[in-house]
């Protein structure tokens, strides 16, 4: 993530504006287990909004018999992170809504920088489980780093995840409609108003 993201993301949360990230965690007893994290950043000025997704594998097991329980640890250290834009969350929203069964018929979403190449793949699961597989596999373009990623999400999970990303799409097109775009009306003026 950029400084500017940063940033925007510590201004957005101070102000109120909005939740800064949304988040799953799935660990698993054999240390498989992988989170993610959703992180609006809405369009301001002549910069698009987009969703960052961030997705940390899973770095301890943890223990939570006994009466301090540890909880697994997930390697945010090292995670992937994926700018989703416009296009990329209009798509994925097709397959949440049942619209078709996988990203770009299976083949699914490639994101490529001077770094790296990413592709991001969703798809419905019916059989042996319900839910939607999301998988992250990024790539540096020297062939030297591999990265993985992949969670299930749960139908419900799934549900409340579609909903936040179309309530999000105002923030991402338009940006938050700034408090002082519109004056406040003097004290005597609301006096007369209410009277």
């Amino acid at each position: 993530m950029s400084e500017n993201q940063e940033t925007r993301t510590t201004a957005g949360a101070t102000n109120g504006c909005y939740r800064p990230k949304l988040s799953f965690y799935h660990a698993s007893p054999k240390g498989t287990g992988c989170a993610v994290q959703f992180e609006l950043l809405p369009a301001r000025g002549d910069e698009d909004g987009c969703v960052m997704m961030q997705l940390a594998n899973q770095l301890t097991l943890g223990d939570r018999r006994g009466a301090t329980p540890v909880y697994p640890r997930f390697d945010w250290d090292n995670k992937i992170v994926v700018k989703l834009g416009f296009g990329d969350l209009t798509k994925m929203l097709q397959v949440f809504r049942g619209e078709c069964e996988e990203l770009e018929n299976g083949k699914g979403l490639y994101h490529m920088t001077s770094g790296f190449s990413t592709k991001i793949v969703l798809r419905h699961l019916i059989d042996p489980v319900q839910g939607y597989s999301l998988e992250v596999y990024r790539n540096a373009r020297d062939g030297k780093d591999e990265n993985r990623a992949h969670i299930l999400l749960y139908p419900n999970e799934a549900l409340g995840l579609a909903c936040s990303l179309e309530s999000s799409f105002g923030y991402i097109c338009f940006g938050v409609p700034a408090a002082s775009a519109r004056p406040a009306a003097k004290k005597e003026e609301v006096i007369h108003a209410v009277a």
